[in-house]
């Protein structure tokens, strides 16, 4: 029998999914190993390989997902990294788009460039805007700039020159140069990584794939060695921030499109609990052990943005590093499990910073002192000390209560309990706000949505975060802890691809823009190809357009096959549909521009199919009561306590309630009612906060 495995890496846990070929499920968590998050993964795949019966040689396909690539991007960890371009374009990336993402504030800072000045060197050559050379590439220059950085021991180098996107021969030439003169020097060209215009974001999207080359191409040679020598052959998988994966040697080559690796996959896996619960239009709410990440599920699908920009700051467009990559739109805030709480101006702050898994929170035993989310939700009875992840690992209660006591409580003049609750309610609150970010900012009123919360710590919080919000739907799947890695398994196989050509529509070379479609074509179909991905490739175009003179465009769809006339004019349409539905208004006698061209292949594979619930026979699903906290009731309650696992589909359960499993555990407050459905999930209905 074969069997499909997903692992997804976060900042705190790893967490494991294999599943069989008729849907049964078997899960695992383990706390994150740093520096290298490998031994966790290896450690814990062979635990869940152990305990479900099976063996390494019976693995088919193997799913990941990493934060390896935005780690090392937000902690300036690459190094030995220069960049070749223009000449007279060296300081692109420390000018940016002279914008200042927060007009008022006078302390802002523009990201800083990932790679210093030193080491931005300019090569005499210019192609123009329409792909004619003005100024030959020299040669001899351009291996004298490679010999000088090869000296300095660099280990790779990012290679983007002035509109390449039109005229990749110059870029190709230089990479040529680089294999010729430094054949140990890794090299990553723009027209490769991201062929479309806008210098800014092209030549940071450029810089970013080669700053995680080095390190993302080590990773992931080194797992597939490991997972080899224990005797798999199942073919390595990385999720992309798409949504979609390709096959890690597709990923060395284009790491950049794994930066938001692991939250896509738990974004996309909301699209499948929403279909089959009957509701397609979500809020997303992963709330793991560092952050929480949202997301916009709108028909089923996540919602996905052209650009991306990473570490952003409050949300500020303009204030991260762009790339030019499609993306599942999220807003991630340091908001996890393992936030630390402090005091700051006399009131309660919660993150962004993390115990992560080392330490940890006070109440791991790992030795932190600092208190956390977790550590303020075992105090408020919450948690279940003994129970925590399935009983594996065994929690504090008395270094919790010492942590938040000392660093809140006593500061504050508070309880014990008042302090406890204040560091429930302020992480709930902060992320109150960024669920309006992806809401209401995205004009959708979150009342109108259905909200599904998962992630270790996103069942805990997530009614008491709807309540404040007005959404009167939850979604709370089982195994709700490792929700992103089954979400792994759900992924097709996806390769975007997109090219600049700027034109109005009624001036576009229609002999030639089919002939950019061909391309684009090939290449994405040869990486769906190198899947191992059998029968044909399903292929979608579409165009970045807008009304001449605009700096921002809309995204529609493009029909398929050999471009002529009628097919221009159904994309001028559907341009002003699309205005129309944005905007409240269009133009149809405004003369529409093209910027870029865009295609996307998906390959199909297995799918995740997610069998039906069976409770365990014999028992009552009551496991007792304990002591939790419910302000609405007073304080501290009898709070009855039940296992997820005797749960039987019909079954109704009314807050205040604590419901308990191996991945995570529900927080029910009072005035939320949760029915079981056929796959276990709890469907809840909530009442507005008083």
């Amino acid at each position: 029998m074969s069997f499909r495995i997903g692992f997804d890496v976060g900042g705190t846990f790893t967490d494991f999914v294999l599943q069989s070929a008729s849907g049964e499920l078997h899960t695992g968590k383990r706390l994150t190993t740093y520096p290298d998050p490998s031994l966790a993964c290896l450690e814990g795949l062979d635990e869940l390989i152990a305990r479900a019966g099976v063996a390494w040689t019976d693995l088919a396909q193997a799913v990941h997902g990493t934060t390896l690539g935005s780690n090392i991007v937000i902690e300036r960890k690459g190094k030995n990294v220069a960049l070749l371009t223009t000449r007279g374009f060296r300081d692109v990336l420390i000018i940016g788009r002279e914008k200042r993402y927060q007009v008022y504030d006078l302390q802002i800072e523009p990201p800083a460039p990932l790679i210093p000045r030193r080491l931005i060197r300019e090569i005499p050559e210019r192609i123009l805007y329409d792909g004619s050379v003005l100024l030959p590439l020299d040669e001899a220059e351009t291996r004298r700039v490679v010999r000088d950085l090869a000296a300095q021991g660099i280990t790779t180098i990012a290679v983007c020159l002035l509109h390449s996107y039109v005229n990749p021969v110059h870029e190709e030439r230089v990479a040529q140069i680089v294999t010729e003169e430094a054949p140990d020097i890794a090299v990553t060209t723009s027209h490769e990584v991201s062929p479309t215009f806008r210098e800014y974001e092209r030549t940071s999207t450029t810089v970013v794939n080669a700053y995680v080359m080095t390190a993302v191409r080590e990773y992931l040679r080194n797992l597939q060695q490991a997972m080899a020598e224990r005797g798999s052959r199942a073919r390595l998988f990385v999720m992309q921030s798409s949504g979609g994966i390709a096959t890690a040697e597709a990923m060395q080559r284009y790491p950049v499109r794994m930066i938001e690796s692991g939250p896509a996959a738990g974004a996309l896996m909301a699209g499948v609990y929403g279909e089959l619960t009957g509701h397609r239009d979500l809020i997303a709410f992963d709330m793991g052990g560092t952050t929480a990440k949202l997301a916009l599920i709108e028909k089923g699908k996540p919602f996905t943005a052209a650009t991306f920009e990473l570490h952003k700051v409050g949300f500020a467009a303009g204030s991260g590093i762009p790339m030019n990559i499609q993306a599942i739109d999220l807003v991630e805030i340091g908001a996890g499990g393992g936030s630390l709480a402090r005091t700051s101006m006399g009131v309660i702050a919660v993150g962004p910073e993390s115990a992560g898994s080392t330490p940890g929170p006070a109440c791991y035993g790992r030795g932190g002192r600092e208190p956390t989310v977790t550590d303020a939700d075992l105090v408020l009875g919450y948690l279940n000390p003994d129970y925590f992840a399935g009983g594996a690992m065994k929690l504090d209660v008395d270094a919790a209560r010492r942590a938040i006591e000392e660093r809140v409580a006593r500061p504050l003049g508070l309880s014990l309990a008042e302090a406890a609750w204040g560091i429930h309610q302020i992480v709930n609150t902060n992320m109150e706000l960024a669920t309006r970010v992806v809401s209401i900012e995205r004009g959708r009123d979150p009342r109108d949505l259905t909200f599904i919360a998962f992630g270790g710590a996103g069942p805990v919080h997530g009614c008491r975060l709807a309540q404040a919000l007005g959404i009167p739907r939850v979604i709370l799947p089982a195994a709700a802890g490792v929700t992103a890695a089954i979400g792994l398994l759900a992924a097709e196989v996806k390769f975007d691809v997109a090219r600049t050509y700027v034109r109005k529509l009624e001036d576009v070379d229609l002999a030639y823009l089919n002939r950019i479609f061909a391309e684009m074509e090939a290449q994405a179909v040869e990486v769906i190809r190198e899947s191992a991905v059998t029968g044909e490739a399903t292929l979608a175009r579409s165009a970045d357009a807008r009304y001449l003179g605009q700096g921002f465009e809309l995204n529609v769809p493009l029909a398929l096959g050999a471009l002529g006339p009628k097919e221009l004019a159904r994309l001028r349409q559907g341009f002003d549909d699309a205005y129309a539905a944005r905007y409240g208004y269009a133009n149809p006698k405004e003369p529409v521009e093209v910027v870029n061209w865009k295609l996307t292949a998906l390959g199909a594979g297995p799918t995740v199919a997610l069998p039906k619930y069976e409770p365990k026979a014999g028992g009552n699903a009551a496991k007792g009561s304990r002591r939790a906290y419910f302000p609405e009731r007073g304080g501290f309650i009898d709070c009855p306590v039940y296992d997820r696992y005797r749960l039987g589909p019909g079954m109704e359960l009314s807050g205040p309630a604590v419901i308990e499993e191996r991945e995570s555990t529900t927080v029910l407050p009072p005035g939320c009612v949760a029915r079981v459905d056929d796959y276990a999930t709890l469907l809840v209905k909530v009442e507005p906060a008083r």
